[in-house]
């Protein structure tokens, strides 16, 4: 689980990124879940676009980017519109998350 500091991060990182996915007409096939897989392997943050055919849509790409990240045990990080930017820690990280603050008693 990342806080909200850590996704403040990862949001600005974000901004920057061009989408190297699109969830179309085959929705989230496990074919997509497969390529995001070896994508956040690869990169730990993506940015996806949903496009209009996307019969999973159903207007809310909030619960899409939930099912998005729930098959590839993955955090969202940002929802804007139909796109989304989702985030998973690599086996060899790329990417150094701000430190969490330890719980004060």
């Amino acid at each position: 689980m990342i806080t909200s500091k850590q996704r403040a991060f990862l949001r600005s990182m974000g901004q920057t990124l061009d989408p190297i996915f699109q969830i179309g007409k085959m929705g989230v096939s496990p074919d997509l879940i497969e390529a995001l897989d070896k994508a956040l392997e690869a990169r730990e943050l993506i940015k996806i676009n949903v496009l209009e055919n996307c019969e999973e849509l159903d207007g809310d790409t909030y619960q899409l980017c939930d099912l998005v990240c729930a098959r590839t045990h993955a955090e969202p990080v940002q929802v804007i519109g139909r796109k989304m930017v989702i985030y998973r820690k690599a086996e060899k990280p790329k990417i150094e998350l701000p430190k969490a603050k330890a719980n004060r008693k």
